[in-house]
């Protein structure tokens, strides 16, 4: 295992000589996760990540019931609260908290987190490497030895050669961008990061505060992690402005404006999506890189989580492959995995939002005062049920969302003659 800067010229000699297995592009959960799962399964694989280690993501840190159950065995969550209450607020208004006897979901901070999910995959023998920032990879040309082979490019002219790349290098991708990930929702989340006194720490412990916004589609929280809020913000890409006006009320409204930030930061969501590839060749996207994430409530923790995990087991199939036909094969079962799960769970979450942009007073109703709806989010968040199950499982939901978002035409369970999508570079969508 290398994860040593000191080391790193002693590793880049010997990455010339060697072919890796997997290289995984990106060190966030999706890449951590890949290469795990791949160094499981004994392969040489290698980790990069164009930062240093631990560095700050934006993102809520809200760990829910599908990313604790997607963690590799033995791993302790860093966690800074447990939430136990979730006040409700519908832009700042008809203000009401509910409470549950078990946790619903834990809160973590991003650069802790990833630094362990990091250490665990190195401890199942992937390498890593920092500061390694990918210009490219290639499939064809001078570089690639044999069709077997993908050459990833660093910025800098050194190249790596492996049987088969994850990419999971977040949502500008360059290896999205390589396999031709295409996106139909972009959203713009804002957060910052707010140390607060004991006493008003003490206030927020163990409750999460949601409120619904007042841009179609937008909602805020505070998330409490011991001395410090994490307030953010959340809607439609195009409404930069208004989105900016919301966290700086939404700020004010709560109390917190004479406290000042320790970090202010902006990101953009993408969305993939149906008909948006998952590999080129012999490289798989996973994660935020893929545009995987929940369209609703744009949670992308537990997305990355199992995309990467599948990814990883994936890649170690198509490492394993002698030919083209062999390839395509192991990437359209990558992609049907992708959409009989996490798919299912999207296209619900595309409906669910629909609803929500168009009638978010009957969202904040139904969780305030319909307790089949508080329940449904309590088992959600719990991981004892997902979207899709709670639809598919309960005829009132199930007719519900029909009248409310009928399901398109083009929509539904993918079969094998309307998945196996392949073009001249061999990209396979799901």
């Amino acid at each position: 295992m290398s994860g040593e800067n000191s080391s790193a010229d002693d590793v880049r000699a010997d990455d010339a000589q060697r072919v890796w297995d997997v290289v995984v592009v990106g060190a966030g959960p999706a890449g951590a996760s890949a290469a795990y799962a791949a160094a499981v399964a004994g392969r040489r694989v290698l980790l990069l990540e164009k930062a240093e280690l631990p560095r700050y993501k934006t993102c809520g840190g809200g760990i829910i019931g599908p990313s604790r159950d997607a963690l590799p065995p033995g791993f302790e969550l860093p966690l800074k609260d447990r939430v136990h209450a979730v006040t409700f607020s519908n832009n700042g208004r008809f203000t009401r908290t509910r409470r549950s006897k078990q946790m619903m979901f834990g809160l973590i901070n991003r650069p802790e987190f990833d630094q362990q999910l990091v250490e665990h995959a190195q401890k199942a023998g992937a390498e890593l490497r920092t500061g390694a920032a990918v210009q490219r990879v290639e499939q064809h040309g001078s570089a690639v030895p044999d069709r077997r082979t993908v050459a990833v490019v660093l910025q800098g002219g050194e190249t790596l050669l492996a049987r088969a790349v994850v990419g999971a290098d977040g949502s500008a991708s360059r290896i999205g961008a390589h396999v031709g990930v295409k996106v139909d929702q972009v959203d713009l989340g804002l957060e910052a990061e707010i140390p607060v006194p004991e006493t008003v720490a003490e206030d927020w412990k163990g409750r999460v505060l949601i409120d619904w916004g007042p841009m179609p589609g937008s909602y805020g929280w505070v998330f409490p992690k011991g001395d410090t809020l994490t307030v953010g913000v959340i809607s439609a890409r195009g409404e930069g402005a208004a989105t900016k006006r919301y966290l700086e009320d939404f700020i004010a409204r709560l109390g917190l404006a004479g406290f000042e930030p320790s970090i202010s930061s902006g990101h953009l969501t993408r969305c993939r999506a149906d008909d948006s590839p998952l590999s080129r060749g012999r490289v798989l996207v996973c994660g935020d890189a893929a545009g995987l994430l929940e369209p609703w409530t744009r949670e992308g923790i537990s997305f990355a989580l199992r995309s990467g995990r599948l990814a990883g087991e994936w890649a170690v199939r198509i490492a394993e492959a002698h030919d083209a036909v062999d390839t395509r094969r192991q990437a359209l079962n990558y992609a049907f995995a992708v959409k009989a799960g996490l798919g299912v769970e999207m296209s619900v979450g595309k409906r669910m939002l629909a609803v929500f942009e168009r009638r978010p007073g009957l969202f904040h109703a139904a969780l305030t005062g319909f307790r089949p709806a508080w329940r449904a989010f309590k088992e959600i968040t719990q991981g004892r049920t997902s979207l899709g199950e709670l639809i598919r499982s309960h005829p009132l939901a199930q007719r519900a969302l029909t009248t409310l978002a009928p399901q398109p035409v083009a929509e539904g369970r993918a079969t094998e003659a309307d998945t196996e999508d392949t073009d001249s570079e061999g990209s396979v969508t799901a």
